[in-house]
């Protein structure tokens, strides 16, 4: 582990929880970003004129690493321009299944647009809850994060391909940013039809990069309207030559910040995406043992039979200070505070936050 964690110097001076906010940038992705620079400082328009060649590599890469083809998929700067993008596509007067209190980037889209908008409650009955609100509202679509920024619960994904063999023509839209990276995820495989991400947190790339992933039969219920060079192939292409996935690309893409990406997914292969997987789930399942017998979790998480690795205990103001001062570095989130593991941490991490709150 120590070895490891000499990629992340960030790491040695404090006890950092905090990936659900901001994943540590690990070394060889920074020095591969600086020769980058270089190259563009000192070749410019040469250096850029394989920047094309480059981004379909990359998503070659990111399809690769999710089970995904390159055809579905597209690299956008964030969820959040992806989402917007995809509703842009989506006709007026949708009925649009959201869950109460998800990320601000999945619900206020939605809200702010006209649809016919309905929700499900997040609690411990997460899955019963979604059903319910199906039966009755019969939505057209259902929008929502796979793992939850303020509480870690996780979608059970044994739910979603029953969801959608029940329901074969909802539309199910996700953001995967507090997901992926964490677990082998193969989207071929999976019940969802549109899948986003930004990638500056698990995926630790830094900001500015992301992607989205649509399946061919979605395709047909989105109609994007984002334009610009780029989107088709040549100067002398028509706009309605435009690939679907390039609705997603307008403009010049960034080889830097696109580029941080693949090399982060690079890193991880080179570790063994299966060492550090079997880490951090053992180290969350630990988590929750130890944050379940001191008597930190709420029932919306303790009595739920799989978790994430992010984790909302109880504590106020008072302990979020004390926290700080001693040098552990989370968020107050939702009432209480938000700790998250990543493969990077360890149980001395673990054990050094539940040393200071049983000391509190």
């Amino acid at each position: 582990m120590e070895e490891l964690r000499k990629h992340f110097p960030a790491l040695q001076s404090c006890t950092y929880l905090n990936t659900a906010s901001n994943g540590v940038i690990p070394k060889p992705v920074v020095a591969w970003r600086r020769q980058h620079d270089l190259d563009l400082m000192n070749h410019a328009s040469i250096f850029r004129d394989k920047h094309k060649e480059h981004i379909e590599q990359i998503r070659g890469k990111v399809a690769r690493f999710f089970n995904a083809s390159a055809n579905e998929t597209a690299l956008i700067p964030n969820f959040s321009f992806g989402i917007n993008t995809v509703l842009e596509g989506i006709p007026k007067g949708q009925k649009i299944l959201l869950l109460q209190n998800d990320y601000p980037s999945i619900n206020w889209p939605v809200e702010m647009r006209d649809f016919d908008v309905c929700y499900a409650e997040i609690d411990e009955h997460l899955e019963k809850n979604i059903e319910a609100a199906v039966a009755k509202h019969n939505p057209d679509i259902f929008m929502f994060s796979i793992v939850q920024w303020l509480t870690g619960i996780k979608i059970d994904f044994q739910f979603l391909k029953e969801l959608k063999s029940e329901n074969p023509d909802l539309l199910l839209i996700a953001d995967g940013t507090q997901y992926l990276g964490t677990e082998y995820f193969n989207f071929a495989e999976s019940p969802i039809d549109v899948l986003g991400a930004s990638a500056y947190k698990w995926l630790t790339a830094g900001y500015g990069n992301g992607f989205i992933f649509i399946k061919e039969a979605a395709k047909q219920k989105i109609h994007p309207q984002t334009l610009g060079f780029n989107s088709a192939l040549r100067f002398e292409s028509k706009p309605e030559e435009t690939l679907f996935v390039r609705y997603f690309e307008p403009g010049h893409q960034d080889t830097l910040n696109y580029g941080s990406l693949e090399n982060a997914m690079n890193f991880v292969e080179v570790l063994g995406r299966d060492t550090l997987y079997r880490h951090l789930s053992n180290l969350s399942k630990k988590a929750k043992q130890e944050f379940a017998e001191t008597g930190l979790l709420l029932p919306s998480t303790l009595n739920r039979k799989e978790h994430s690795s992010i984790f909302n205990v109880k504590g106020g103001k008072v302990l979020f200070q004390k926290l700080q001062k001693e040098n552990i570095i989370c968020s107050p989130r939702g009432g209480g505070i938000r700790v998250s593991f990543h493969y990077y941490n360890t149980e001395d991490d673990l054990n050094r936050f539940i040393e200071v709150i049983q000391n509190n």
